[in-house]
């Protein structure tokens, strides 16, 4: 038997692995693909042991090595049926021969990583896990968590474990201790620029250098930036949210300055930001002073 999980979901990944090491009854043969030696794979795949009539053989990563990767599909008959086969690859180039005939003759699974328009997703999940740790969450504690947290499963699976040890939650609670995701930091020092507030601005800048790195910074605030554009020509936040594949949520809380700067106040903005991402690309200054810099000068407008 073959199975191969692929997607660049780990936590559904290493979920569906949990279940199929508890269905087998011994130890996994655990192997890292990228380095393993095409001499080991006769031993590897075509018999039992003394010690055991069936195994479970779990490789990671195989497609990375390209030594095994071209030719694996010769293997692939030879597995017998004491031996089930588990591939886990991330992102297998699904051209090769060899991707070709593991459809033919493998249980493939794909999973897929959330993303910010999969909150909804999120939220059911985060209910039903929440009520199988015995967590007592209402809808909108659910609905907070996830929208402090953003949809990473293994994100929002710790912070579950946190507030499994707090006992009754509350909103309170959730946001006392659980971090906020870099998304919503990056929305907040936007918000704070767009409703003129410099004080903010420097505030929460000073709070980010501590722990975030500049350069992604800029990357979300930019992507942010493009979001407000967006809706300044277009208007409609839920046709914004579908088209450029983010949370309705997320663009939704941009209507209002969309709205009040209209699209000469936003064509200010994006200038205000090229100038910036100019200024990062040639070293100008500090990157922290630059994106400090940029924002004020967009609450001072």
């Amino acid at each position: 038997m073959i199975t191969f999980l692929t997607g660049e979901n780990t936590f559904e990944i290493a979920q569906e692995l949990e279940r199929i090491i508890a269905k087998f009854d011994g130890a996994p043969e655990r192997i890292d693909g990228s380095e393993l030696d095409p001499r080991q794979l006769p031993n590897l795949l075509t018999g039992t042991t003394l010690f055991a009539d069936k195994r479970l053989v779990i490789i990671k990563d195989l497609s990375q090595n390209k030594s095994i990767w071209t030719d694996f599909a010769d293997w692939l008959p030879r597995v017998p049926d004491e031996i089930h086969l588990v591939l886990v690859d991330s992102k297998p180039d699904k051209r090769t021969i060899t991707y070709k005939e593991l459809k033919k003759v493998a249980n493939i699974t794909e999973h897929v990583a959330w993303t910010d328009r999969d909150e909804s997703k999120a939220a059911k999940w985060v209910s039903g896990e929440a009520q199988s740790m015995g967590l007592k969450l209402n809808t909108k504690s659910v609905q907070t968590l996830v929208r402090r947290v953003g949809t990473d499963q293994w994100s929002l699976f710790h912070a579950l474990e946190k507030l499994a040890l707090a006992g009754d939650v509350t909103d309170e609670i959730i946001e006392s201790i659980i971090d906020v995701n870099p998304t919503e930091n990056v929305f907040n020092l936007f918000d704070a620029a767009l409703r003129g507030d410099a004080n903010a601005v420097s505030q929460i800048i000073k709070t980010l250098e501590l722990t975030e790195d500049p350069y992604r910074l800029f990357a979300l605030l930019s992507g942010q930036a493009f979001q407000l554009t967006t809706l300044a020509v277009a208007g409609q936040s839920d046709m914004v949210a579908k088209d450029l594949g983010v949370s309705p949520y997320t663009v939704s809380k941009l209507v209002p300055a969309a709205k009040r700067l209209g699209r000469g106040g936003v064509r200010r903005v994006i200038r205000i930001f090229a100038n910036a991402d100019d200024d990062m690309k040639l070293s100008r200054a500090e990157p922290w002073l630059l994106i400090e810099r940029a924002l004020i000068q967009v609450a001072l407008q």
